[in-house]
């Protein structure tokens, strides 16, 4: 019998998240991320893609690039956690075993499609998409296959709001067209790899002989990636104990003898695990860094923080305080950064993706700026806040400034809410929880 696994993976999660309950925002560019001078992009809506909006984008560059009329707001890591469990405990009523590889994206392998045809396939996916639509109001994309890794792929191809399903036999053919950096497993050092040897697609990689993928890519790694990229998939689908870190390493074609290039190699491969760290919607307390010397010994050195932290700019650069000089350790052949110590940040205001104090009152707007930064006023309102008014319920800040704060009351089942505007000390609004607007 043909098995059959599936790939979930929710439409731009955090920023649809924010558009399913802040209906205002619904049909515009909305950045999710930090919005301080150094903050990156944790999720932006479709919307806001077609102007070159990406995750882990420093927050900076993503303000150029929104219209007028987009929205940069602080993450809500607690919401996008309720929601999250919301899709996935329907998503289990239908298929018993789940692979949660985040918050928005997990595999299955449902016993009911074994054997299935892909029709029943079919039916049985979008059936799944419309239950996850009229139980949460989120939007998931599904790819289906006979491994993980076309799965995988065929999510990353339906979207947004779609479902592929790759027929049984046909998955190289699938596969072939792609650019080898389509397959999980190949990074750009693997894909430099395979360009000297004139190797840029999947089906290339797939014919090639297996003595030379061994020797451009190591043994078991080159055997590995070769049988995917020819569509042969065995792996299991089993669930997954939680993450106890994030990470990324590099191994350097020639060996780092310099500390300024070396600072300069580990600040991006942080950036990396840093952005697996947003993704996973996680805040570390804890990085290490690993250096492999030309002798291939390997040295590990951590350092803990006082409290749990997303901020790019202290974690990397803890990570460069923990170096070894290579004129003293020596020639440096590969480098990895690891945050540790994970937790899930509910405070979200405490946690550098959301914004950091301003010295400066803001003026009171009647939105978040295009583009702009959320700083925070003297009363201790920003754009994105939760509160809740006695008299007119729940709502979020759209602007705070000059002893005014304007809010928008609204929740995922209201539509487009009202705003008004209240002097910042009034009694009537106090701070809300992330979980107030999904009443």
């Amino acid at each position: 019998m043909s098995r059959w696994v599936v790939h979930l993976d929710l439409d731009a999660f955090y920023a649809s998240a924010e558009q399913l309950t802040r209906p205002t925002l619904r049909g515009r560019a909305v950045v999710v991320g930090g919005t301080g001078h150094r903050g990156v992009v944790a999720g932006a809506s479709y919307e806001s893609r077609e102007y070159g909006v990406r995750s882990a984008m420093p927050m900076s560059q993503a303000r150029r690039l929104l219209p007028a009329g987009g929205v940069v707001l602080p993450p809500r890591f607690r919401l996008y956690e309720i929601l999250s469990k919301e899709v996935f405990d329907v998503v289990g009523e239908v298929a018993p075993v789940l692979e949660r590889i985040s918050l928005d994206e997990a595999f299955a392998e449902p016993p009911a499609l074994a054997g299935a045809s892909v029709g029943q396939v079919t039916e049985w996916a979008e059936n799944l998409r419309t239950r996850i639509r009229e139980k949460t109001g989120l939007t998931a994309s599904i790819g289906a296959g006979t491994g993980k890794q076309v799965a995988k792929i065929g999510s990353d191809r339906a979207k947004p709001d779609g479902l592929l399903v790759v027929p049984p036999g046909t998955e190289r053919e699938f596969l072939a067209p792609l650019p080898v950096r389509a397959l999980w497993g190949i990074g750009p050092v693997a894909e430099a790899k395979l360009r000297t040897i004139g190797v840029l697609t999947l089906g290339e990689l797939a014919a090639l002989p297996e003595p030379d993928a061994v020797s451009t890519l190591g043994g078991v790694v080159g055997r590995d990636l070769r049988r995917l990229a020819s569509g042969f998939d065995d792996r299991p689908v089993a669930e997954r104990g939680e993450a106890k870190q994030v990470s990324a390493e590099t191994t350097f074609d020639v060996d780092v003898v310099d500390l300024v290039r070396l600072r300069a190699e580990v600040r991006k491969i942080a950036a990396g695990a840093h952005a697996r760290l947003v993704k996973a919607g996680r805040v570390a307390r804890t990085v290490v860094i690993k250096l492999r010397h030309t002798d291939m010994s390997t040295v590990t050195r951590s350092e803990t923080t006082a409290s749990p932290t997303d901020d790019l700019e202290q974690l990397a650069a803890t990570a460069e305080r923990l170096l070894l000089d290579p004129q003293e350790f020596g020639g440096v052949r590969l480098a990895g950064v690891a945050f540790s110590g994970l937790s899930v940040p509910h405070q979200d205001a405490l946690f550098s993706l959301t914004v950091p104090a301003a010295t400066e009152e803001p003026v009171v707007t009647s939105a978040p700026s295009p583009g702009g930064s959320a700083p925070v006023s003297s009363s201790g309102w920003r754009p994105g806040d939760d509160v809740v008014h006695a008299e007119y319920g729940t709502g979020w800040v759209q602007g705070a400034g000059h002893g005014r704060v304007t809010v928008r009351f609204e929740t995922r089942t209201s539509g487009p809410g009202v705003a008004r505007t209240f002097d910042q000390t009034d009694p009537a609004l106090t701070r809300g929880e992330p979980s107030d607007c999904l009443a």
